[in-house]
């Protein structure tokens, strides 16, 4: 019964998901795009349609969400929200293979960021805001989007938020779980506002400026520009998604202080440290890579400082070719597309706080190696970590490289170069949309069978699932009661 419940309320979900769906279908009637038209007016009502039908049996029925059922809803939502979304794609003949089409949207929709069109700029602008508003959408995480807004049946909210962010650690910091997802959704749109107001003073349309505010904070990287952030030949611009970009890939609870002024939270986190090191470390690799190549120390830093915060925040924003850089620039590049952001971000990837984590238990294993009768702890933020949050980090990175290896085999298997299968790997599970080899464009997802393009579409929601979530629906023991 409670399983039948989250289907209900998936299928609610794709209702709102249509609702939202409306704007670009408003956006295509302003600026006359008849293909448009029909291709979002379809699913609108469709979803409505299906979402009317079961709201009085959801009404109905008043469970309490375990854990389990959380699980359940969110995975339902993020495949269903995928094949949802590539619907416009599909029908309007944009993108006339459904694998395609499935690929292009879910990779919109974890905020992965790698494309299959070859061409950006032909699409009508309705489709491409489609694109974005997938970015931003899923950036920060539908769920938390369905915990504001449709609290159905008397849901236990948390085991959504739970479900959806299973990193290591999790804070309500307000005492409901509702208002938390209000007051993250207010950050979340003033900041998405006030990076389109200054990308707009800095030369941008409104279309563009709002395009790549949406792309920036969702961490996603979708452009509507060929070249991406580089078409604009404006280092302003780069400079204002590179502060915009380092900003959606920080923790958002502690954005949420900062607001409110408790800036010693930050300054006493061991995450937020390790993000800023990283940063930093990277950014001087980087730069003193570059600049022989270069010739000028201020575009040697901008570039590095945009790249990085690109690469580790999983944004996927280019101002440069990875591949013509020097080995020195792209072994950074190789290691920030591994470490990710911050937990409790739009970023994906490992995530910054479980590197933080298994680096201190290294340290501490050394330590235990000189002096095996002390004993050591592993300390964050100040405070001894429990035991279970380190075996969990552990645990997550383990089952992390052997998932990305088995990708890179499913990838091989289609007839790619093992150099190319390993960074599709690390990109779509990683949800970086950026990296190294010919996949630093979508060219190799187009080409592959549908089965390659299907694998790779299940990658990308595995990878910002954070992999157990997704993976717990395919044992056993789920299916129990």
């Amino acid at each position: 019964m409670r399983k039948t419940l989250a289907l209900c309320l998936t299928l609610l979900f794709l209702g709102l998901f249509s609702i939202v769906m409306a704007i670009p279908l408003v956006a295509a009637v302003f600026w006359g795009e008849s293909v448009m038209i029909l291709a979002f007016t379809i699913p609108v009502l469709a979803g409505l349609a299906v979402a009317l039908s079961v709201l009085p049996l959801v009404k109905k029925m008043n469970f309490i969400f375990t854990r389990r059922e959380g699980i359940f809803l969110v995975c339902s939502i993020w495949f269903f929200g995928g094949v949802a979304g590539a619907l416009p794609f599909y029908i309007s003949g944009y993108i006339p293979v459904f694998s395609s089409a499935v690929f292009e949207s879910v990779s919109g929709f974890t905020t992965t960021g790698v494309s299959v069109l070859p061409d950006v700029e032909i699409l009508p602008k309705s489709l491409n805001l489609w694109r974005v508003m997938l970015h931003w959408l899923g950036g920060m995480g539908v769920v938390m989007l369905t915990v504001a807004l449709a609290p159905f049946a008397g849901a236990d909210a948390f085991q959504l938020l739970r479900a959806e962010t299973s990193g290591t650690v999790k804070e309500k910091f307000t005492s409901k779980v509702r208002s938390t997802a209000k007051i993250l959704w207010l950050i979340y749109c003033g900041l998405t506002f006030l990076q389109a107001v200054l990308l707009r003073l800095s030369g941008m349309s409104w279309f563009d400026s709002v395009a790549h505010a949406f792309s920036t904070m969702g961490t996603g990287g979708f452009s509507v520009k060929n070249k991406s952030i580089s078409a604009y030949n404006s280092p302003q611009i780069e400079w204002i998604c590179t502060v915009f970009m380092i900003i959606a890939g920080f923790n958002f609870t502690l954005i949420y202080r900062a607001v409110r002024g408790e800036f010693k939270e930050i300054l006493k986190n061991s995450e937020a440290k390790a993000y800023a090191l990283i940063l930093l470390a990277s950014s001087v690799i980087i730069a003193t890579a570059l600049l022989p190549e270069l010739g000028d120390s201020g575009k040697s830093v901008r570039y590095a400082l945009f790249e990085s915060a690109s690469i580790v925040t999983t944004t996927g924003f280019m101002i440069g070719d990875h591949n013509g850089w020097p080995a020195a620039a792209q072994a950074a590049i190789f290691f920030l597309m591994l470490t990710g952001g911050c937990s409790g971000s739009t970023a994906g990837g490992i995530k910054i706080i479980r590197c933080v984590i298994l680096f201190k238990q290294a340290q501490t294993e050394l330590r235990q190696t000189l002096s095996p009768y002390r004993v050591f702890t592993v300390r964050l933020d100040g405070k001894a970590a429990e035991k279970n949050i380190v075996y969990g980090a552990a645990g997550f990175v383990f089952m992390y490289f052997l998932i990305a290896f088995a990708a890179t085999f499913l990838a091989a298997s289609t007839g790619l170069s093992l150099w190319d299968s390993f960074n599709a790997a690390f990109i779509c599970l990683g949800n970086t949309g950026l990296g190294l080899g010919r996949s630093i464009s979508g060219e190799i997802f187009a080409l592959m069978p549908d089965y390659g393009r299907w694998g790779f579409s299940a990658l990308m929601i595995i990878g910002r699932l954070e992999l157990f979530t997704a993976l717990a629906v395919f044992t056993r023991s789920f299916w129990k009661k």
